[in-house]
Protein backbone atom coordinates (compact mmCIF):
# COMPACT_ATOMS: atom_id res chain seq x y z
CA UNK A 1 0.00 0.00 0.00
CA UNK A 2 0.89 3.78 -0.79
CA UNK A 3 -0.25 4.87 1.84
CA UNK A 4 0.97 3.24 4.68
CA UNK A 5 0.38 1.92 8.11
CA UNK A 6 2.64 4.75 9.48
CA UNK A 7 0.84 7.55 8.13
CA UNK A 8 -2.76 6.09 9.13
CA UNK A 9 -1.07 6.10 12.81
CA UNK A 10 0.53 9.79 12.64
CA UNK A 11 -3.13 11.17 11.28
CA UNK A 12 -5.19 9.13 14.15
CA UNK A 13 -2.82 10.61 16.91
CA UNK A 14 -4.02 13.92 15.52
CA UNK A 15 -7.55 13.17 16.28
CA UNK A 16 -6.89 11.37 19.67
CA UNK A 17 -9.29 12.74 22.25
CA UNK A 18 -9.34 13.10 25.98
CA UNK A 19 -11.49 10.93 27.57
CA UNK A 20 -12.12 13.48 30.61
CA UNK A 21 -14.59 15.77 29.39
CA UNK A 22 -16.94 16.12 26.43
CA UNK A 23 -15.71 17.59 22.96
CA UNK A 24 -16.86 21.22 22.45
CA UNK A 25 -17.86 22.21 19.22
CA UNK A 26 -13.92 23.26 18.15
CA UNK A 27 -12.51 19.98 18.66
CA UNK A 28 -15.65 18.09 16.76
CA UNK A 29 -15.40 20.86 14.00
CA UNK A 30 -11.54 20.09 14.41
CA UNK A 31 -11.78 16.42 13.91
CA UNK A 32 -14.56 16.40 11.32
CA UNK A 33 -12.05 18.47 8.73
CA UNK A 34 -9.68 15.67 9.79
CA UNK A 35 -11.91 12.73 8.94
CA UNK A 36 -13.47 13.91 5.84
CA UNK A 37 -10.20 14.68 4.66
CA UNK A 38 -8.15 11.37 4.63
CA UNK A 39 -11.42 9.15 3.88
CA UNK A 40 -11.50 11.88 1.05
CA UNK A 41 -7.69 11.61 -0.11
CA UNK A 42 -6.91 11.10 -3.51
CA UNK A 43 -4.48 8.13 -1.72
CA UNK A 44 -7.69 5.88 -0.78
CA UNK A 45 -9.06 6.10 -5.06
CA UNK A 46 -12.40 6.17 -4.25
CA UNK A 47 -12.78 3.62 -1.36
CA UNK A 48 -14.66 1.24 -3.81
CA UNK A 49 -15.46 -2.08 -2.12
CA UNK A 50 -12.66 -4.58 -2.42
CA UNK A 51 -9.79 -1.77 -2.82
CA UNK A 52 -6.98 -1.55 -0.79
CA UNK A 53 -8.40 2.01 -0.34
CA UNK A 54 -11.52 0.83 1.32
CA UNK A 55 -9.16 -1.27 3.39
CA UNK A 56 -7.18 1.49 4.64
CA UNK A 57 -10.61 3.53 5.28
CA UNK A 58 -12.10 0.69 7.54
CA UNK A 59 -8.66 0.57 9.08
CA UNK A 60 -8.77 4.40 10.02
CA UNK A 61 -12.03 3.43 11.31
CA UNK A 62 -11.64 1.07 13.59
CA UNK A 63 -8.57 3.21 15.19
CA UNK A 64 -10.79 5.75 15.42
CA UNK A 65 -13.02 3.78 17.47
CA UNK A 66 -10.68 2.73 19.36
CA UNK A 67 -9.08 5.93 20.24
CA UNK A 68 -12.62 6.99 21.05
CA UNK A 69 -13.03 4.22 23.62
CA UNK A 70 -15.62 2.43 21.63
CA UNK A 71 -16.24 -1.50 21.96
CA UNK A 72 -15.53 -3.27 18.73
CA UNK A 73 -18.53 -5.29 17.81
CA UNK A 74 -17.75 -7.08 14.67
CA UNK A 75 -16.50 -10.69 13.91
CA UNK A 76 -13.51 -10.20 13.98
CA UNK A 77 -12.20 -7.40 15.98
CA UNK A 78 -14.32 -4.02 14.38
CA UNK A 79 -14.73 -5.87 11.45
CA UNK A 80 -17.64 -7.93 9.93
CA UNK A 81 -16.21 -9.14 6.14
CA UNK A 82 -18.77 -10.46 3.54
CA UNK A 83 -18.27 -11.69 -0.08
CA UNK A 84 -20.39 -10.57 -2.32
CA UNK A 85 -20.52 -13.03 -5.79
CA UNK A 86 -22.30 -11.55 -8.97
CA UNK A 87 -24.47 -13.88 -10.60
CA UNK A 88 -24.22 -14.63 -14.81
CA UNK A 89 -27.35 -13.65 -15.26
CA UNK A 90 -28.16 -10.32 -15.02
CA UNK A 91 -31.42 -10.86 -14.10
CA UNK A 92 -30.75 -12.86 -11.03
CA UNK A 93 -29.16 -11.13 -7.06
CA UNK A 94 -25.91 -10.70 -5.92
CA UNK A 95 -25.68 -13.18 -3.67
CA UNK A 96 -24.08 -11.62 0.27
CA UNK A 97 -22.42 -14.24 2.03
CA UNK A 98 -19.12 -14.68 3.79
CA UNK A 99 -18.02 -17.90 1.58
CA UNK A 100 -16.99 -18.57 -2.51
CA UNK A 101 -15.36 -16.13 -4.67
CA UNK A 102 -16.72 -12.63 -5.40
CA UNK A 103 -16.13 -8.70 -3.69
CA UNK A 104 -14.68 -8.94 -0.26
CA UNK A 105 -16.04 -6.01 1.82
CA UNK A 106 -15.83 -5.37 5.38
CA UNK A 107 -18.76 -3.26 8.06
CA UNK A 108 -16.97 -1.52 10.32
CA UNK A 109 -19.22 -1.67 13.71
CA UNK A 110 -18.19 -0.51 17.47
CA UNK A 111 -20.67 -0.43 20.51
CA UNK A 112 -21.41 1.90 23.40
CA UNK A 113 -22.59 -0.25 25.99
CA UNK A 114 -24.42 1.28 28.77
CA UNK A 115 -25.83 -2.08 30.31
CA UNK A 116 -29.21 -1.06 28.50
CA UNK A 117 -32.00 -3.55 27.48
CA UNK A 118 -32.27 -1.41 24.21
CA UNK A 119 -29.72 0.05 21.16
CA UNK A 120 -29.57 2.64 18.87
CA UNK A 121 -28.14 2.12 15.54
CA UNK A 122 -25.96 4.71 13.83
CA UNK A 123 -24.89 4.08 10.81
CA UNK A 124 -23.36 5.85 7.94
CA UNK A 125 -21.89 4.42 4.59
CA UNK A 126 -18.04 4.73 3.84
CA UNK A 127 -17.28 2.82 0.30
CA UNK A 128 -17.69 4.85 -2.87
CA UNK A 129 -17.08 4.81 -6.41
CA UNK A 130 -13.40 4.08 -6.86
CA UNK A 131 -12.55 5.32 -10.51
CA UNK A 132 -15.74 5.45 -11.45
CA UNK A 133 -17.34 3.12 -13.69
CA UNK A 134 -20.95 2.37 -13.16
CA UNK A 135 -22.84 5.15 -11.34
CA UNK A 136 -20.69 8.09 -11.88
CA UNK A 137 -22.05 10.71 -13.89
CA UNK A 138 -18.24 12.06 -14.90
CA UNK A 139 -18.19 12.11 -18.81
CA UNK A 140 -14.74 11.75 -19.69
CA UNK A 141 -11.54 9.69 -18.57
CA UNK A 142 -11.73 7.50 -15.37
CA UNK A 143 -11.24 9.76 -12.60
CA UNK A 144 -10.68 9.55 -8.71
CA UNK A 145 -14.23 9.72 -7.23
CA UNK A 146 -13.01 11.13 -3.69
CA UNK A 147 -17.08 11.08 -2.61
CA UNK A 148 -16.39 13.48 0.34
CA UNK A 149 -19.98 14.32 0.81
CA UNK A 150 -21.09 10.70 -0.12
CA UNK A 151 -20.62 9.77 2.06
CA UNK A 152 -17.34 10.89 4.16
CA UNK A 153 -19.52 13.36 5.60
CA UNK A 154 -21.83 11.18 7.11
CA UNK A 155 -18.86 8.89 7.96
CA UNK A 156 -17.07 11.78 9.70
CA UNK A 157 -20.40 12.39 11.98
CA UNK A 158 -20.55 8.34 12.91
CA UNK A 159 -17.26 9.28 14.66
CA UNK A 160 -18.72 12.83 15.91
CA UNK A 161 -21.11 11.19 17.41
CA UNK A 162 -19.49 8.67 19.05
CA UNK A 163 -17.62 10.50 20.35
CA UNK A 164 -20.06 12.80 21.80
CA UNK A 165 -22.44 9.76 23.14
CA UNK A 166 -19.38 8.23 25.20
CA UNK A 167 -19.65 11.30 27.44
CA UNK A 168 -22.96 11.30 28.36
CA UNK A 169 -24.90 8.80 30.27
CA UNK A 170 -28.12 7.50 27.94
CA UNK A 171 -30.88 4.65 28.97
CA UNK A 172 -29.83 2.88 25.25
CA UNK A 173 -26.79 1.40 24.10
CA UNK A 174 -25.37 2.79 20.87
CA UNK A 175 -24.08 0.49 17.69
CA UNK A 176 -21.64 2.62 15.49
CA UNK A 177 -21.74 0.89 11.99
CA UNK A 178 -19.74 2.15 9.15
CA UNK A 179 -20.91 0.29 6.12
CA UNK A 180 -19.07 -1.07 2.72
CA UNK A 181 -20.98 -1.80 -0.46
CA UNK A 182 -23.47 0.86 -0.40
CA UNK A 183 -22.80 2.27 -3.78
CA UNK A 184 -23.29 -1.24 -5.07
CA UNK A 185 -26.52 -2.31 -3.80
CA UNK A 186 -26.56 -1.81 0.02
CA UNK A 187 -24.43 -4.88 0.26
CA UNK A 188 -23.15 -3.91 3.31
CA UNK A 189 -26.30 -3.25 5.37
CA UNK A 190 -28.38 -6.36 3.68
CA UNK A 191 -25.48 -8.40 5.25
CA UNK A 192 -25.65 -6.90 8.28
CA UNK A 193 -29.38 -7.11 9.55
CA UNK A 194 -29.45 -10.69 8.15
CA UNK A 195 -26.11 -11.71 10.39
CA UNK A 196 -26.17 -9.09 12.95
CA UNK A 197 -23.63 -8.79 15.87
CA UNK A 198 -26.39 -8.25 18.16
CA UNK A 199 -30.20 -8.89 18.86
CA UNK A 200 -31.81 -7.17 16.76
CA UNK A 201 -34.89 -7.51 18.99
CA UNK A 202 -33.28 -5.04 21.18
CA UNK A 203 -32.91 -2.45 18.47
CA UNK A 204 -35.20 0.86 19.21
CA UNK A 205 -34.65 2.69 15.86
CA UNK A 206 -31.95 3.32 13.22
CA UNK A 207 -30.42 6.76 12.41
CA UNK A 208 -28.67 6.62 9.20
CA UNK A 209 -26.30 9.67 7.53
CA UNK A 210 -25.69 10.16 3.49
CA UNK A 211 -24.98 12.80 2.47
CA UNK A 212 -24.67 15.85 5.40
CA UNK A 213 -22.20 17.48 4.23
CA UNK A 214 -23.36 20.56 1.82
CA UNK A 215 -26.02 22.62 3.98
CA UNK A 216 -27.26 25.39 2.12
CA UNK A 217 -27.65 28.68 3.23
CA UNK A 218 -31.41 27.86 4.11
CA UNK A 219 -30.17 25.59 6.52
CA UNK A 220 -32.74 22.72 4.72
CA UNK A 221 -32.33 19.54 6.14
CA UNK A 222 -33.89 16.62 4.78
CA UNK A 223 -34.96 13.94 7.11
CA UNK A 224 -36.53 10.56 5.46
CA UNK A 225 -38.85 8.31 7.10
CA UNK A 226 -40.51 9.62 9.64
CA UNK A 227 -43.62 7.98 9.22
CA UNK A 228 -41.70 4.36 10.47
CA UNK A 229 -42.24 5.41 13.83
CA UNK A 230 -45.21 7.99 15.82
CA UNK A 231 -42.69 8.79 18.10
CA UNK A 232 -40.81 10.87 15.54
CA UNK A 233 -42.78 13.75 14.00
CA UNK A 234 -42.85 15.74 17.34
CA UNK A 235 -39.56 15.22 18.88
CA UNK A 236 -37.96 16.55 15.43
CA UNK A 237 -39.16 20.18 16.02
CA UNK A 238 -38.81 20.01 19.87
CA UNK A 239 -35.26 19.91 19.30
CA UNK A 240 -34.44 21.87 16.50
CA UNK A 241 -32.33 24.70 18.50
CA UNK A 242 -30.69 25.77 15.06
CA UNK A 243 -33.77 26.49 13.43
CA UNK A 244 -32.95 24.11 10.72
CA UNK A 245 -35.22 24.07 7.98
CA UNK A 246 -36.72 20.83 8.08
CA UNK A 247 -38.16 19.13 4.67
CA UNK A 248 -39.50 15.65 5.77
CA UNK A 249 -41.09 12.59 3.98
CA UNK A 250 -42.50 9.29 5.56
CA UNK A 251 -40.89 6.85 3.22
CA UNK A 252 -38.75 4.28 5.35
CA UNK A 253 -37.90 2.61 1.48
CA UNK A 254 -35.10 4.81 -0.33
CA UNK A 255 -31.74 4.55 -1.94
CA UNK A 256 -29.26 4.61 1.30
CA UNK A 257 -28.60 2.09 4.17
CA UNK A 258 -31.57 2.77 6.12
CA UNK A 259 -33.52 0.50 4.11
CA UNK A 260 -32.15 -2.40 5.18
CA UNK A 261 -33.28 -1.81 8.60
CA UNK A 262 -37.09 -0.70 7.97
CA UNK A 263 -37.42 -3.65 6.39
CA UNK A 264 -36.58 -5.60 9.53
CA UNK A 265 -39.79 -3.70 10.74
CA UNK A 266 -37.29 -1.38 12.88
CA UNK A 267 -38.01 2.58 12.53
CA UNK A 268 -35.68 4.72 10.53
CA UNK A 269 -34.43 8.36 10.30
CA UNK A 270 -32.34 8.91 6.96
CA UNK A 271 -31.05 12.57 7.41
CA UNK A 272 -29.64 14.12 4.15
CA UNK A 273 -28.50 17.83 3.06
CA UNK A 274 -29.36 17.27 -0.54
CA UNK A 275 -28.18 16.45 -3.97
CA UNK A 276 -25.19 18.86 -6.13
CA UNK A 277 -23.45 19.01 -8.80
CA UNK A 278 -20.30 17.64 -7.40
CA UNK A 279 -22.55 14.03 -6.65
CA UNK A 280 -21.11 10.95 -8.34
CA UNK A 281 -18.73 12.91 -10.17
CA UNK A 282 -14.52 13.47 -9.05
CA UNK A 283 -15.08 17.10 -7.90
CA UNK A 284 -17.04 15.62 -4.76
CA UNK A 285 -13.50 16.93 -2.81
CA UNK A 286 -13.58 18.05 0.88
CA UNK A 287 -12.69 21.67 1.01
CA UNK A 288 -16.71 21.95 -0.41
CA UNK A 289 -17.61 20.55 2.39
CA UNK A 290 -19.69 22.91 5.13
CA UNK A 291 -18.22 21.82 8.08
CA UNK A 292 -19.83 23.84 10.58
CA UNK A 293 -23.23 22.84 8.40
CA UNK A 294 -21.96 19.36 9.17
CA UNK A 295 -21.32 20.11 12.57
CA UNK A 296 -24.87 21.30 13.14
CA UNK A 297 -26.11 18.15 11.71
CA UNK A 298 -24.47 16.42 14.54
CA UNK A 299 -25.82 18.60 17.40
CA UNK A 300 -29.07 18.15 15.89
CA UNK A 301 -28.97 14.56 15.71
CA UNK A 302 -27.43 14.25 19.30
CA UNK A 303 -30.23 15.84 20.61
CA UNK A 304 -32.83 14.23 18.85
CA UNK A 305 -31.35 10.65 19.96
CA UNK A 306 -31.23 12.32 23.77
CA UNK A 307 -35.15 13.17 23.48
CA UNK A 308 -36.36 10.17 21.26
CA UNK A 309 -34.29 7.52 24.62
CA UNK A 310 -36.36 9.44 27.13
CA UNK A 311 -39.43 7.17 25.68
CA UNK A 312 -40.01 3.18 26.22
CA UNK A 313 -39.25 1.38 22.89
CA UNK A 314 -40.00 2.82 19.93
CA UNK A 315 -43.51 1.79 17.98
CA UNK A 316 -42.52 0.83 14.32
CA UNK A 317 -45.52 1.53 11.15
CA UNK A 318 -45.30 0.57 7.61
CA UNK A 319 -45.19 3.21 5.40
CA UNK A 320 -47.58 4.14 2.35
CA UNK A 321 -44.92 2.58 -0.30
CA UNK A 322 -43.99 -0.02 1.16
CA UNK A 323 -46.02 -2.88 -0.54
CA UNK A 324 -43.05 -2.69 -3.13
CA UNK A 325 -45.72 -0.69 -6.16
CA UNK A 326 -43.07 1.57 -6.68
CA UNK A 327 -43.30 3.20 -10.40
CA UNK A 328 -40.76 1.33 -13.16
CA UNK A 329 -39.70 3.48 -15.48
CA UNK A 330 -38.45 2.65 -18.96
CA UNK A 331 -36.72 6.68 -19.94
CA UNK A 332 -35.07 9.09 -18.34
CA UNK A 333 -35.68 12.84 -18.65
CA UNK A 334 -32.13 13.31 -17.88
CA UNK A 335 -32.50 16.07 -14.38
CA UNK A 336 -31.33 15.68 -11.21
CA UNK A 337 -34.22 16.34 -9.22
CA UNK A 338 -34.20 19.30 -5.70
CA UNK A 339 -34.72 16.71 -3.07
CA UNK A 340 -35.02 20.00 -0.24
CA UNK A 341 -37.72 21.30 -2.20
CA UNK A 342 -40.89 21.62 -0.51
CA UNK A 343 -43.05 23.34 -3.40
CA UNK A 344 -45.50 22.82 -5.25
CA UNK A 345 -44.08 20.40 -8.66
CA UNK A 346 -40.80 18.84 -8.85
CA UNK A 347 -37.71 21.69 -8.96
CA UNK A 348 -34.79 20.49 -11.58
CA UNK A 349 -31.16 20.60 -9.38
CA UNK A 350 -29.23 19.51 -12.59
CA UNK A 351 -29.54 18.45 -15.96
CA UNK A 352 -27.62 15.96 -17.91
CA UNK A 353 -25.78 16.53 -21.20
CA UNK A 354 -27.49 15.15 -24.26
CA UNK A 355 -30.41 14.18 -22.60
CA UNK A 356 -34.34 14.74 -23.16
CA UNK A 357 -34.29 17.97 -20.51
CA UNK A 358 -31.39 19.43 -22.02
CA UNK A 359 -32.33 19.48 -25.56
CA UNK A 360 -35.80 20.55 -24.33
CA UNK A 361 -33.99 23.92 -23.27
CA UNK A 362 -35.03 22.80 -19.32
CA UNK A 363 -32.43 24.03 -16.76
CA UNK A 364 -31.18 24.04 -12.88
CA UNK A 365 -33.81 25.82 -11.03
CA UNK A 366 -36.92 25.36 -13.34
CA UNK A 367 -39.74 24.23 -11.57
CA UNK A 368 -42.01 21.19 -13.59
CA UNK A 369 -45.66 21.25 -12.93
CA UNK A 370 -47.08 19.10 -15.77
CA UNK A 371 -45.88 16.25 -17.95
CA UNK A 372 -47.96 15.32 -20.53
CA UNK A 373 -51.37 14.80 -18.83
CA UNK A 374 -50.10 14.76 -15.51
CA UNK A 375 -50.00 17.48 -12.91
CA UNK A 376 -46.95 17.31 -10.95
CA UNK A 377 -47.40 18.13 -7.44
CA UNK A 378 -44.65 16.63 -5.78
CA UNK A 379 -41.57 13.84 -6.73
CA UNK A 380 -43.85 10.86 -6.06
CA UNK A 381 -46.45 12.48 -8.81
CA UNK A 382 -43.53 13.07 -10.87
CA UNK A 383 -42.47 9.40 -10.66
CA UNK A 384 -45.99 8.31 -11.76
CA UNK A 385 -46.22 10.41 -14.99
CA UNK A 386 -42.36 9.79 -16.01
CA UNK A 387 -43.53 5.56 -15.92
CA UNK A 388 -46.15 6.63 -17.99
CA UNK A 389 -43.92 6.98 -21.00
CA UNK A 390 -41.88 4.57 -23.41
CA UNK A 391 -38.74 5.44 -25.36
CA UNK A 392 -39.50 7.28 -28.49
CA UNK A 393 -42.28 8.94 -27.11
CA UNK A 394 -43.44 12.67 -27.30
CA UNK A 395 -44.95 14.74 -24.13
CA UNK A 396 -45.42 18.28 -23.50
CA UNK A 397 -43.74 19.51 -20.63
CA UNK A 398 -44.86 23.01 -18.36
CA UNK A 399 -42.70 24.47 -15.74
CA UNK A 400 -41.80 27.81 -14.11
CA UNK A 401 -38.89 29.89 -14.29
CA UNK A 402 -38.65 33.30 -12.33
CA UNK A 403 -42.42 33.53 -11.85
CA UNK A 404 -43.45 32.51 -15.27
CA UNK A 405 -44.70 29.60 -16.95
CA UNK A 406 -42.98 27.80 -19.92
CA UNK A 407 -43.71 24.94 -21.98
CA UNK A 408 -41.48 22.75 -24.02
CA UNK A 409 -41.58 19.71 -26.25
CA UNK A 410 -39.93 16.33 -24.86
CA UNK A 411 -38.60 13.29 -26.93
CA UNK A 412 -37.84 10.50 -24.71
Amino acid sequence: MKFNTLIITSLIATVMLSCQSAPSDDKLLSNLKKDVSFLAADQLEGRAIGTDGEEQAAQYLADRFKQLGVEPKGISGFFQEFTVSKPSNPHEEAVIGTDGEGITGRNVVGFINNKAEKTIVIGAHFDHLGFGGVGSLHRGDSAIHNGADDNASGTAALLALAEILKHQKHQSNFLFIAFSGEENGLWGSNYFVKNPTIDLETVNFMINMDMVGRLNEEKTLAINGVGTSPSFVSALDMVNADSLKLVTSESGVGPSDHTSFYLQDLPVLHFFTGQHEDYHKPSDDSEKINYEGLLKVVRYIERLVGKLDEESKLAFTKTKDSSGDSPRFTVSLGVVPDYLFDGEGMRIDGVSEDKPAQAAGLQKGDVIVQLGDSTIVDMMSYMRALSAFQKGDEAKVWYEREGQKLEAQVKF
